[in-house]
């Protein structure tokens, strides 16, 4: 799983720092709203030429980290 999470880039000054695909200018949001919409992987990177089907991967296993962590309720 670390190696897929090494296929995603952060760089200060490429697409405002968010989150990309290999430095690309393919951001890890562009890959989930496409698998929101319904896209297979296979018709992902056909829309995609840049993109790897470890990529897809990557990007789920990066939004599954960033969406796991506790919440602590104040009481």
């Amino acid at each position: 799983m670390s190696d897929l999470i090494q296929r995603i880039t952060s760089e200060p000054g490429k697409l405002g720092g968010r989150p990309c695909i290999r430095g690309l200018r393919i951001r890890v949001t562009d890959v989930l709203d496409l698998l929101a919409a319904g896209l297979s992987h296979a018709e992902i990177v056909a829309e995609l030429p840049d993109l790897e089907p470890d990529d897809i991967k990557a990007a789920l296993a990066f939004a599954a980290r960033r969406v796991d962590h506790p919440l602590i309720a104040a009481e």
